[in-house]
């Protein structure tokens, strides 16, 4: 089982075990949790194997966006990938702001980005990647938790990101300590664009929180005068 799931049958254990230890006190029969337990088993099963996580992903979020926080951790986060990914021009395709529109849009996680990776991949298949690229996709990927640092002095989101980092660095043959200061390096340059274009990435979060198209989004970037790296 992946984290997320696993996290949800913590979550429905705990749950059940508090009806098990109040059942006397509000007379509920020892029937119900015992049902209960293996129905959640049986679904966290199901989603491990058939949905890849994304059931307990989408019960998680359904869960956390009763927090408004939560959902303005996720816009900041998504908005910030954005903004870096347009000034390192790499063009946005689309973007999600909860777990069940990345799963309309068949994308896992809680909320995402999406870019025109072309470039990289091509790059990849060919076995020519090269450092320029490689550095922008770091800086792109490590952006949303720059900017949650940024915004809220810490970042709860991001394991993907830097689950995606790390898998790629450690396929180019780079050491722990040098995929960790790549990390670390990575998320310093996301920072740095962001600081550096501070208004504009909270006009594209204003907007991202209408949820206006990704044109309408790199419009916005366009009259705040964002420039785009070559």
């Amino acid at each position: 089982m992946n984290k997320t799931t696993l996290n949800l049958v913590a979550i429905s254990i705990f749950l059940i075990t508090c009806s098990i230890l109040l059942g006397p006190i509000i007379d509920l029969s020892p029937a119900i949790p015992a049902v209960a337990t293996f129905a959640i088993l049986g679904i966290a099963t199901f989603d491990s194997w058939s949905l890849e996580g994304r059931g307990g992903t989408l019960f998680l979020d359904l869960i956390g966006r009763f927090s408004g926080e939560y959902r303005e951790r996720i816009l900041h986060h998504e908005a910030g990938h954005f903004l870096v990914a347009h000034v390192l021009g790499v063009p946005v395709t689309g973007y999600t702001l909860s777990a069940w529109e990345a799963f309309k849009q068949k994308q896992k996680g809680f909320a995402g980005v999406t870019f025109d990776d072309v470039e990289l991949l091509s790059q990849f298949e060919n076995g020519a990647i090269t450092d320029r690229i490689l550095e922008r996709y770091y800086t792109i990927w490590m952006a949303g938790i720059a900017a949650e640092n940024l915004v809220y002095e810490n970042a709860s989101g991001g394991a993907d990101d830097k689950n995606k980092l790390m898998q790629v660095l450690k396929s180019l043959g780079c050491s722990e300590s040098v995929r960790n200061q790549k990390q670390r390096f990575s998320v310093l340059q996301a920072k740095t664009l962001l600081e550096n274009n501070w208004s504009a990435y909270q006009a594209l979060v204003d907007t991202m929180r209408e949820r206006a198209t990704v044109k309408e989004c790199q419009d916005i970037l366009i009259e705040e005068g964002v420039l785009v790296r070559e």
